[in-house]
């Protein structure tokens, strides 16, 4: 299994000749990234080139390279590290980050925030305005389930749609 290591023992790595691979979406890689890391997002990984060498794999908080970990052990095998607390980690001990804010955040994140504000606002409304707009919230929470039980998520479909997120596609 790939060692979890901290964004400083990661830096000594790459400034060894390691390289980062950071297994993100190409949206997420290009909006903010580790300058010199190698985009190779996860759905790609099991078929993807791989450099040789020290591989240090990061993702946006760990959580993801840690999910492949195994499968990035079978690729990879012991020249492989996974960074502790992926990107947010690097950032917050002060790594170099290239950012381009013209780029719209992942669609996911999206998600997240369109369907949390609407649900805060059903309840404001059902509890300021008219009890009627708890169904706001229900029709809400009830499309996340059935997009967690689907895979088919009508909210993600239209704001994949929505002007900022086009120039990108």
């Amino acid at each position: 299994m790939p060692t979890l290591i901290s964004a400083s023992e990661a830096r000594r790595l790459l400034e060894s000749g390691a390289r980062l691979i950071d297994i993100r979406t190409e949206a997420e890689f290009r909006r903010e990234h580790v300058p010199g890391s190698l985009n190779i997002p996860q759905e790609k990984l099991a078929s993807a080139a791989l450099p040789g060498g020290d591989l240090v794999f990061t993702c946006r908080s760990g959580g993801r390279t840690a999910a492949c970990a195994v499968e990035i052990a079978g690729r990879v095998g012991p020249d492989a590290w996974i960074l502790d607390g992926g990107l947010t980690a690097w950032r917050e001990a002060g790594g170099p980050v290239a950012l381009d804010r013209s780029r719209p955040i992942d669609l996911m994140r999206q998600v997240q925030i369109v369907a949390g504000s609407l649900v805060l606002a059903g309840i404001a409304l059902g509890l300021l305005v008219s009890p009627g707009f708890f169904g706001l919230s229900a029709f809400v929470g009830a499309g996340l389930a059935f997009a967690g039980l689907s895979g088919w998520c009508g909210l993600a479909r239209l704001l994949k749609r929505m002007p900022w997120n086009r120039a990108t596609a």
